[in-house]
């Protein structure tokens, strides 16, 4: 039934029941992050935007000419267009995505706009080893945004960031992190007023329903997410409403009112938290930059370890 039917199943079996959620991101899931990122309350699409408006010329000093960017889950690639503007004779754009349809569409629009521009769309998953990179066409660097290092275990961040690293073949890694902030902030932006983040999440039952006849009945379950102040993240979860079940291939699910399946973290961290953690990955952290409101981050990356932290550091306002 292929790989999301593996997780779902072994994700329902587990206890705590849980989903990875790169499996929010089907055509659907795709579109509606979009309206995600639009909201008022969610700042990190927005406050990222402005940080890559007042230093794309900083980080394309950085990044160097004759770069071909690697965009680990591009979706839109609506951020790669003020980094493209800034950079110096670019050799190409690599955009990877596990949602490929919603990736073809986009990389489409990037070859209208930017018709020099080697455009080639990798639709696959950049989080597990096997991922295959068409050969490269210019020194490679990682362009990471958004705040997806967040979803992972800090375990398992420093094996993503290890394996970009290994990708990249001595290149740079430009990506954004978010910040540890006020829990009230947080759930505002995880929680929104038109219910957008709950379709969101409902959309990974939805979609269980459309690929894997699963039938989930999605008016009996309902979007819940809280910051777990001890831990430093967001969780999502879905809650059941009362005692129900399931059957996906041949297996049956049985939840209690109140069970849950927990269907994503997003991880805060501060600055050093998340310099220690991409050295242990390998990486030396150089530049990185702040909004004002110390909401969001970008961090430029470069491969080595051993860097002190007085020398890696150079915040820019």
């Amino acid at each position: 039934m292929g790989a999301f039917a593996d997780d779902l199943r072994a994700g329902l079996r587990a206890r705590p029941r849980a989903v990875p959620p790169k499996w929010f991101y089907d055509a659907s899931g795709s579109l509606l992050f979009e309206r995600i990122c639009e909201l008022p309350e969610y700042y990190p699409t927005r406050t990222e935007l402005a940080l890559l408006d007042r230093h794309a010329a900083e980080m394309a000093e950085c990044i160097g000419p004759g770069a071909e960017i690697v965009e680990f889950g591009a979706g839109a690639s609506r951020k790669i267009r003020k980094l493209l503007s800034a950079l110096h004779q670019p050799a190409g754009f690599t955009p990877v995505d596990i949602s490929g349809e919603h990736l073809v569409a986009a990389a489409e629009r990037l070859r209208a706009e930017h018709p020099a521009l080697a455009v080639r769309p990798v639709a696959g998953d950049y989080t597990i080893d096997g991922l295959q990179l068409p050969p490269p066409v210019g020194r490679r660097v990682g362009f990471y945004p958004g705040s997806s290092i967040g979803n992972f275990e800090p375990s398992e961040a420093v094996e993503v960031l290890a394996r970009y690293r290994h990708w990249l073949q001595g290149g740079g890694l430009l990506m954004g992190v978010d910040l540890v902030k006020s829990p009230a902030l947080l759930h505002a932006a995880y929680n929104d007023a038109q219910g957008v983040t709950a379709a969101f999440n409902l959309n990974l039952l939805a979609r269980a329903n459309r690929e894997l006849r699963a039938g989930f009945q999605l008016d009996g379950w309902e979007h819940a997410a809280h910051y777990q102040p001890s831990l430093q993240r967001i969780e999502m979860h879905l809650v059941s409403r009362r005692a129900q079940q399931i059957w996906l291939g041949g297996e049956r699910f049985a939840f209690d009112e109140g069970d849950s399946i927990h269907t994503e973290n997003s991880y805060k961290y501060s600055v050093a938290g998340f310099q220690a953690l991409a050295r242990r990955a390998g990486w030396a952290p150089q530049a990185v930059w702040i909004d004002d409101a110390r909401h969001f981050s970008l961090h430029w990356l470069t491969p080595g370890g051993g860097v002190s932290a007085a020398t890696a550091i150079s915040s820019h306002r």
